[in-house]
């Protein structure tokens, strides 16, 4: 009866893992919607969302600091708990770079955007992919899907390097687009540590079930 407790208070957490995921998702999908419409309503509603996921943090937080406490469990369930605690740290991270993408917007809404954006919205594409199959990867405990969700970072790596080479050229040739650039190069790199943080989930995921820790 404990055993069937337990489970069901971790697949729980799991379940609310996943919402905190999906949030988390959406925020960075607004964002970058934000800034390419110039849509101000729109970046201010990712903006007051952030607390949400703040809180499902700590909600999530206390859930497993009580199931520790209550539980008493060991070895692998113990890692797990502890993997759940980790992730939702690199959970609210992201949370946090979709908030300073769309308090760019705010900055920049008035003015016309100095190029079309191409790069930022295909960059955004993927690290959404990263964040909703890491997590999926941590559901299912697959570690062969954590690797190749993993492997998925390079490619934003090197979006982001194709980004700061065009913008540096825009504002080499035209120091009136400077400021407006600077904000789109912060903008790459939020996603590209978005992308850094569902890898640090993919490492945690191959280390609580393996129990080896592995650089992706």
């Amino acid at each position: 009866m404990v055993r069937k407790n337990f489970d069901q208070e971790l697949e729980e957490l799991n379940q609310e893992l996943l919402k905190m995921g999906s949030m988390v998702e959406e925020a960075i999908h607004k964002a970058v919607t934000s800034l390419a419409e110039g849509d101000v309503e729109l970046a201010e509603e990712v903006m007051e969302n952030d607390d949400q996921i703040d809180e499902f943090e700590v909600t999530i937080e206390k859930k497993c600091i009580k199931l520790i406490a209550l539980q008493q469990p060991v070895a692998r369930d113990l890692r797990t708990i502890g993997m759940i605690s980790k992730i939702i740290t690199d959970l609210e991270r992201m949370g946090d770079y979709a908030y300073n993408i769309a308090r760019i917007t705010t900055e920049i809404a008035n003015e016309p955007l100095i190029k079309p954006l191409v790069d930022i919205p295909r960059m955004t594409k993927i690290t959404q992919e990263m964040v909703r199959e890491c997590l999926d990867a941590f559901v299912n405990l697959d570690v062969d899907k954590a690797k190749e969700v993993a492997d998925m970072d390079e490619e934003v790596d090197r979006i982001n390097e194709q980004i700061l080479r065009e913008l540096l050229t825009y504002m080499m040739e035209d120091a009136s687009t400077i400021t407006q650039a600077t904000r789109l190069m912060f903008t790459g790199r939020y996603l590209e540590r978005i992308a850094d943080h569902a890898t640090n989930i993919c490492e945690r995921i191959v280390y609580m079930v393996t129990g080896k820790r592995v650089s992706l």
